[in-house]
């Protein structure tokens, strides 16, 4: 993603960050309907327990709750259906080999709109164990302690 262009962040996954360890963060465009996009700008979105996957060389997004359009009458869409992710036949490529490790998966980071687009922000992540969230956690609260004493001075 370049840093020159803006961008507004609609929804993220604060979850991924707590279960998973991400290894490497992809940007991916996605497919949405007109209604879609509405509820997306107007940040009915919702990335809790979503997830993507690679089938038949496309990249699918599962789960990913956006909520209908207010005034979209009949044409309205499924609030959970699948949506495909535009990526490169390389980048596909590169995550389906990265992917044939036991554990690892695809989880969505966040969705952001840039220049009128949306695009999902996916990352390959590895599954954490128990003892690893107490470890992340340990090292917040030594980290929120440094600050708190820094801050007093």
């Amino acid at each position: 993603m370049s840093k020159d262009k803006q961008y507004k962040v609609v929804s993220s996954n604060k979850k991924a960050f707590h279960e998973y360890s991400i290894l490497e963060k992809y940007d991916a465009g996605i497919v949405l309907t007109g209604t879609e996009i509405k509820s997306v700008r107007a940040g009915k979105l919702n990335l809790k327990d979503s997830f993507a996957k690679i089938e038949k060389g496309e990249v699918w997004l599962y789960n990913a709750h956006i909520s209908p359009y207010e005034m979209g009458n009949i044409y309205n869409h499924q609030p959970e259906r699948k949506r495909k992710l535009l990526m490169t036949k390389q980048e596909i490529r590169k995550l389906t080999d990265k992917l044939k490790g036991a554990s690892e998966t695809l989880v969505p980071l966040k969705v952001y709109i840039l220049g009128g687009w949306a695009k999902v922000e996916i990352g390959l992540a590895k599954g954490k164990k128990l003892h690893d969230k107490r470890e992340d956690i340990a090292k917040k609260d030594v980290k929120r302690d440094i600050e708190r004493a820094m801050k007093g001075q």
